[in-house]
C-alpha cells in the first residue's frame, strides 16, 4: 500500500477517534504506538499527525510530541453555536422532505446508541451519538451543508462522555434527548425538534464546563 495511503488510514483513524473523544484532550499520540497499533510505518503516523494539526485537532507540545488539542471554555461555547447553526438548518430540511426512512435512519442510530451504553461499550456510543448528529446533516440533502460540516472539524464537546465511563446518566440523557428530537420530527413538530436539540447541545456545553 502506498504510503499516501498508509497515511489516510492512520488519519482518518484517529479524527474519528479524537471526534468522538475516545482520545480525550490532553493525550498524548505517540507515532510509535500508532506505527504498530495501525501496522503502518512512522512516516505515515508523522503525515497523519501533521495533517491533524493543520485542521486544528492536535498541537504540538513545548517539548515535542503531539497532542490532542485541548478545549477552552470559549472553544466550547463558539462549538454548541456553530452545531447549534449548522444542525438546526439541517433539521429544517429534513422536516420539509418528510421522508419517513430519514426518520427510521434516526431511530435505528438511536437503537445503536442504547445498546452500545448498555453494554457499556463507551466507545461504540460516543461513535454512534457522532453518527447520529453527522446523519442529521447527511440527510438534509444539501451538500454544500455537509461538507461544511466535515470541514469544520467539530467535535462532541461533552467530553465527560469521553473522559470517564462511571456517569450512566450522560449516556441515558444524551439517548433520551436523541429521542426527542427524533420523535418530534416523526409528529411533524418542527419547533419542538428544534428546542429540543438546542437543549441537548446546551446540555452538553454546561457537562463539558462542569469537568
Amino acid at each position: 500500500m502506498k504510503n499516501d495511503s498508509l497515511s489516510f488510514k492512520v488519519y482518518s483513524e484517529l479524527r474519528r477517534k479524537i471526534l468522538s473523544n475516545h482520545l480525550v484532550s490532553g493525550i498524548r499520540l505517540k507515532e510509535d504506538y500508532w506505527a504498530t497499533h495501525l501496522n503502518v510505518n512512522r512516516m505515515a503516523v508523522r503525515e497523519a499527525l501533521n495533517r491533524l494539526l493543520g485542521e486544528n485537532l492536535v498541537v504540538f507540545g513545548e517539548k515535542g510530541g503531539f497532542f490532542v488539542k485541548s478545549l477552552t471554555p470559549e472553544d466550547v461555547k463558539e462549538i454548541r453555536e456553530v452545531r447549534e447553526i449548522i444542525e438546526l438548518g439541517a433539521l429544517r430540511l429534513i422536516f420539509l422532505k418528510q421522508d419517513q426512512k430519514d426518520i427510521a435512519i434516526l431511530e435505528e442510530i438511536c437503537d445503536d446508541f442504547t445498546t452500545m451504553f448498555k453494554r457499556e461499550y463507551f466507545e461504540g456510543a460516543c461513535e454512534a451519538d457522532v453518527r447520529f448528529h453527522e446523519k442529521i446533516i447527511e440527510l438534509s440533502g444539501n451538500e454544500r451543508l455537509m461538507q461544511i460540516y466535515q470541514m469544520s472539524n467539530i467535535p462532541l464537546f461533552h467530553q465527560k462522555l469521553g473522559q470517564t465511563q462511571v456517569h450512566m446518566s450522560d449516556y441515558e440523557h444524551t439517548d433520551e434527548e436523541h429521542r426527542k428530537v427524533v420523535s418530534a420530527l416523526k409528529n411533524k413538530e418542527l419547533s419542538r425538534a428544534e428546542e429540543e436539540l438546542k437543549k441537548h447541545l446546551l446540555r452538553g456545553e454546561k457537562a463539558s464546563l462542569d469537568l
